[in-house]
């Protein structure tokens, strides 16, 4: 898929259905042969959440959740990963549950096309499958020539993102065990919007805390092209509790977008990345590029000129291609963050709607939310959550619906956070794949 260009995408579709068998490859149990049947591309969060939710609204669905990989590592907790506090294995998940306690057809296959008009999905192992309704979850993809200099290739080898978790965040633990004493670890989170908003700074976080204890006179640089960022105000004071932000002696060091923090080229030969202010030279570089839609969005023809999907609010229908919805970091969804806890409420919406449409009812009006927490030590977490409606067809935050860490002097605080920040990632992971 990655290698396809949307025109071969839809002629390798088109070569295929003139041969094609319309095989399905479902062992139906109890779901009538003649029924409804929903096609989902993509199994992470977005995906296999839908999937399972869509059979709790309608048990009478035919459902083929079609996913490249066997098995999926979620992005959330990746961080615990690079200083050492789970293994990859740890955030690592399989479809088998869904597909045996849900009744759910998964093929593990490429999307080799789609024809939207005659409503045909064929994989690269030769599958013709037709489907009612066609659920896209495409995650997203990287706009590398925002970044003179920084390629796929330069991430896979010295310089990772580790922004979609597997062999680079083992790349990137690897790399700060390996820092020099003293050393510099650089951190370029991107500009709006991108997944995961405070991410890279709960990675910078987690970075100084363990240098605190294995590489106390190493520091972490944070260039960014924002003066603003999720959480910050929570941040910065946990910053200074913990490594003495905005002293001669802090940990961390945060250059802003209007400081020139914007980041231009990188020089992997001597370590350097060029940004607006001046030029940074660092024992271990890790860039985040901008961000846009999933290949599979472009592939398809989902996306407008910003990158990402237009859909309708109410029901993640695609404004660009009906009967095919599109949910998770992939859509424009207003408001809401590209959160793995925002496409898993998507991923509930769609379902009902989905439902609705397919037994004639008119979908209802949604309320969805999101809830993040971020650590800022392995003991001090931070969070942040909203209630959003549909406000004028657009997803709007509901004033006074959530909330946001407090600062204040409760030293319990914080650590009860870091507490509900284990808990909620056992109790969401189990929602999705469980």
């Amino acid at each position: 898929m990655s290698k396809l260009t949307r025109r071969d995408f839809i002629k390798l579709f088109g070569a295929g259905a003139a041969a094609g068998t319309g095989l399905f490859g479902l062992t139906a149990r109890a779901v009538a042969a003649n029924a409804p049947h929903v096609v989902v591309l993509g199994g992470g969060i977005g995906g296999s959440t839908f999937a399972k939710y869509l059979r709790i609204a309608d048990p009478n669905v035919r459902i083929t959740l079609i996913e490249r990989d066997a098995q999926y590592i979620t992005c959330p907790r990746s961080n615990d990963v690079i200083v050492g506090f789970h293994t990859l294995e740890d955030i690592t998940f399989d479809h088998d549950t869904i597909r045996d306690k849900y009744d759910i057809n998964v093929l593990i296959d490429e999307v080799a096309g789609v024809d939207a008009d005659r409503r045909q999905v064929r994989t690269a192992g030769g599958q013709n499958l037709s489907y009612d309704r066609l659920l896209v979850s495409p995650g997203i993809d990287f706009r590398w020539e925002a970044i003179d200099g920084y390629t796929p290739e330069l991430a896979d080898t010295r310089i990772p993102h580790a922004w979609k978790a597997g062999p680079q965040t083992l790349l990137l633990k690897q790399q700060l065990k390996n820092l020099p004493r003293g050393g510099r670890v650089l951190i370029a989170p991107p500009v709006d919007p991108f997944r995961c908003p405070p991410g890279p700074y709960e990675r910078a976080s987690m970075i100084a805390e363990y240098l605190q204890k294995h590489n106390p006179s190493a520091k972490v640089l944070i260039l960014d092209p924002k003066d603003h960022f999720t959480k910050d105000g929570p941040f910065k004071k946990g910053w200074e509790r913990l490594y003495g932000y905005g002293t001669d002696n802090s940990l961390i060091e945060w250059v802003a977008g209007s400081e020139g923090g914007r980041i231009l080229a990188v020089e992997p030969k001597n370590m350097t990345v060029e940004a607006e202010a001046d030029r940074f030279q660092a024992d271990l570089i890790n860039i985040i590029p901008p961000q846009k839609a999933g290949k599979l969005a472009f592939a398809m023809g989902l996306t407008d000129s910003s990158g990402w999907c237009p859909v309708d609010r109410q029901t993640f229908e695609s404004k660009k291609m009906p009967g095919v919805h599109v949910i998770g970091d992939a859509c424009i969804a207003d408001e809401m963050p590209k959160s793995g806890y925002a496409a898993n409420t998507q991923a509930k919406v769609a379902a009902w709607a989905i439902s609705d449409l397919l037994n004639g009812r008119q979908p209802g009006e949604p309320t969805l939310s999101n809830t993040c927490y971020s650590l800022v030590g392995s003991r001090y977490g931070v969070s942040i959550s909203s209630v959003y409606e549909l406000h004028e067809g657009h997803i709007r935050n509901v004033p006074d619906s959530g909330g946001l860490s407090p600062i204040d002097d409760n030293p319990a605080r914080p650590v009860l956070e870091a507490v509900y920040q284990k808990n909620w990632h056992r109790t969401f992971v189990k929602d999705v794949f469980s």
